[in-house]
């Protein structure tokens, strides 16, 4: 058998100086970007996309009038902002905030949320007093139908079995089911005064609804065929949003008229940690390693962030008037 030659002295300098320069180009090499945050200003008609590396607005992006609410799509690909008195929804991209279509025609979209099985995508029509149940097909929306229903539809709550859809009614303090195979309300009840965000727990068995008017969460037990009301859960003044902790263990309510974000313990469903926040706390997100939650401040124009460790604020970003959905790609689960 024929031995393999060595290579020369001036082929192996050749082939060290490449090795230099790879090694190099590796380490200088800049680490993937960051996605942003995103944070919808309500009253400015726009998005602040917020840098995270090192807390800067990097830029502000047009909507249409009043967005409240985003979500995104089974597929995250897009991320969509629902544009309630703007009649659209604008679907950005999660990871760069480009602009990647507008649908129009979509009307009074103030909350807005996928089913698991990713059929149906639900509306909750503010100002209008309708839900709005869509069939998504990975593309496009096709409207099935529209329920008129209470006075002010607020949250919306999609379950496990992607079957119901649970919507709460601000101004006539009402709590409905809404069946999405038929389009049809399977009951209503009563609740507190403004009843806003729902979650669902104990494999949505039974939900936690924010009080806005009252200073507390209410829970239901939804799991035979009438709803019951089980008890109310102490958290502060103006109880408004959810937001998974992303543990499994626990999840925040936001208490906006008493500045401070509760923890709650699903287990015992108990207040477990408060934490105070200023300038009226609304929506939330959750950093993906569990460490760092995000806070609009509804009436400070600032994104608040909060460090759960210490329980403390620990920087405010300026954005636009009256900033409610927030919303990152990075995040730690929802449910």
């Amino acid at each position: 058998m024929r031995s393999l030659a060595r290579p020369n002295g001036r082929f192996a300098a050749f082939l060290f100086s490449c090795l230099t320069v790879w090694v190099a180009q590796a380490a200088t090499a800049a680490p993937p970007e960051v996605p942003p945050i995103f944070v919808l200003n309500s009253l400015d008609a726009s998005v602040s996309v917020i840098n995270p590396a090192d807390w800067s607005e990097k830029q502000r992006i047009a909507t249409g009038k009043e967005p409240h609410h985003l979500y995104m799509t089974p597929d995250e690909k897009s991320v969509i902002v629902a544009n309630s008195a703007g009649d659209s929804l604008t679907f950005l991209n999660p990871k760069t905030a480009e602009v990647q279509r507008v649908v129009y025609g979509i009307i009074d979209p103030y909350q807005l949320q996928f089913s698991r099985d990713m059929k149906w995508f639900v509306t909750a029509g503010n100002r209008l007093n309708h839900v709005d149940v869509y069939r998504w097909d990975g593309k496009d929306l096709k409207l099935a139908k529209r329920i008129a229903t209470g006075k002010t539809p607020s949250h919306i709550w999609i379950d496990a079995t992607s079957t119901i859809a649970y919507v709460t009614m601000q101004d006539s303090d009402e709590l409905i089911a809404v069946d999405l195979t038929t389009q049809t309300i399977r009951w209503r009840m009563a609740t507190g005064p403004m009843p806003a965000d729902i979650f669902g727990v104990h494999g949505d068995k039974t939900l936690l609804v924010g009080l806005t008017g009252s200073d507390g969460v209410q829970v239901f037990d939804v799991a035979g065929a009438e709803p019951k009301l089980v008890g109310k859960i102490p958290t502060g003044k103006g109880a408004h949003a959810f937001r998974s902790a992303g543990d499994g263990k626990s999840v925040f309510v936001s208490n906006r008229v008493a500045n401070t974000i509760s923890r709650i313990d699903l287990a015992t469903l108990k207040v477990s940690a408060t934490y105070p926040v200023p300038g009226g706390p609304d929506c939330m997100d959750v950093s993906a390693d569990g460490k760092t939650l995000y806070v609009t401040s509804r009436w400070a124009k600032k994104l608040s962030v909060v460090d759960l460790a210490s329980q403390k604020v620990v920087r405010q970003i300026n954005v636009g008037r009256s900033p409610h959905g927030v919303w990152t790609l990075d995040h730690a689960k929802r449910i």
